[in-house]
């Protein structure tokens, strides 16, 4: 167990935010994951990047695939311990900060990143850079975030508008990806307290060539 007072205060906050009993985005899959889920072949190694709580990656590994949940927050992932524990399967967890990890290349079938708008452009683009390196040939980069319309919804993502999405940028800053899927739509989310009521989305799913 690492010592708080050594944590980078980046990732304190989320060691903050994830101090509750409550799961803070719910033990639900996100939605998006679960309807392009069926693109991915059957056991596949997925990488589930700045996975908290493990919602997303235990469900994943209850499909039959095999997760590597790597996320900064020391109490997200004991939270998703607990979660796998309790689906009784089996994730390998890594606590790392993203920015700074030494990302494994040409590993994963698949990256799974859900929110991952702790980032702004620099970060992003190194973060997606990696992603994409990681990824075997054929794989798949599966992504949902929030565009800049979410800003005035406030239901959930960052207050940063250069953290947000839109789809000229995904198609920009993913352009070494073959796109599958790029959809904006505003809909009604419920994932636990932390992303809840109308919200500006994207979805994207890129295919490595």
């Amino acid at each position: 167990m690492s010592d708080n007072s050594q944590t980078p205060p980046a990732i304190r906050i989320w060691d903050e935010r994830f101090s509750t009993d409550e799961y803070v985005y719910g033990t639900a899959p996100n939605d998006f994951l679960v309807r392009v889920a069926d693109q991915l072949p059957g056991q596949s190694r997925i990488l589930a990047i700045a996975d908290g709580e493990g919602r997303n990656g235990v469900w994943l590994a209850k499909q039959g695939h095999n997760v590597h949940s790597v996320d900064g927050s020391r109490i997200a992932l004991e939270k998703a311990r607990a979660l796998a524990q309790q689906a009784e399967v089996s994730i390998e967890l890594e606590q790392a900060d993203l920015l700074h990890w030494r990302w494994p290349k040409s590993q994963y079938d698949a990256v799974v990143a859900i929110f991952i708008q702790f980032a702004g452009p620099e970060a992003r683009r190194r973060l997606f850079e990696n992603a994409i390196s990681s990824l075997k040939p054929g794989g798949l980069f599966m992504l949902q975030g929030y565009r800049t319309e979410q800003l005035a919804y406030g239901t959930g993502g960052p207050p940063q508008e250069e953290n947000l999405y839109t789809e000229q940028l995904l198609k920009s800053e993913l352009s070494g990806l073959d796109v599958l899927v790029l959809r904006a739509h505003d809909s009604v989310i419920s994932e636990g307290m932390g992303h809840s009521g109308m919200s500006a989305l994207i979805d994207y799913v890129g295919r490595k060539p």
